[in-house]
């Protein structure tokens, strides 16, 4: 009895791969490898996480805590949004912190925005469970949310990098790291 070879299952993308664009920064503020990810959906909403590459999701750290206290006088827990203008949203440039993250290592990350625009929202959930940041970096795990301006939605790609190039990006790091050892 011969058997049929199984059709293999068309791969779905992720709701993240079909609704938004991914872009990168790469070296946030001058520091090696601290890459972002900002997730650009249609409506022009960006989403903050952490690029794969980034040290906080690389095996073996362990995040102690994570804090959206900027200084004494800032919180982005703070950020209290209403109405059909956002009122009340904090206003973000592109070197804006939003938030650090403290490893049990002793190692502080200070998390950018990358986006000019009103913080919508901060993601409460990494403060009580910081692990799903490393677990779903792109989904649960997000940093936050940003709504650049409506004039400013068309340029704010600009200084990102695609996937693409970022991908070139990171094999030039790996090139790098293996032509000194």
């Amino acid at each position: 009895m011969a058997t049929e070879p199984e059709a293999s299952e068309p791969v779905v993308p992720s709701l993240v791969d079909r609704y938004f664009t991914r872009w990168y920064k790469a070296d946030v503020k001058g520091k090696p490898c601290e890459d972002h990810c900002i997730l650009q959906h249609s409506n022009r909403i960006c989403v903050i996480t952490l690029a794969g590459s980034h040290p906080v999701l690389q095996s073996g750290k362990t995040i102690k805590s994570i804090s959206y206290q900027i200084s004494n006088n800032c919180s982005r827990l703070q950020n209290k949004v209403s109405g059909k203008f956002k009122r009340g949203a904090q206003f973000l440039t592109e070197l804006a912190p939003l938030c650090k993250i403290y490893c049990s290592d002793g190692e502080e990350y200070t998390i950018s925005s990358c986006v000019r625009g009103r913080l919508m929202e901060v993601n409460e959930n990494i403060l009580h469970k910081p692990s799903i940041l490393q677990e779903k970096p792109s989904t649960e795990g997000y940093i936050a949310v940003v709504l650049p301006k409506f004039e400013e939605s068309k340029s704010i790609t600009e200084g990102l990098l695609t996937q693409k190039q970022y991908e070139e990006v990171l094999v030039k790091r790996i090139n790098a790291i293996t032509a000194t050892t």
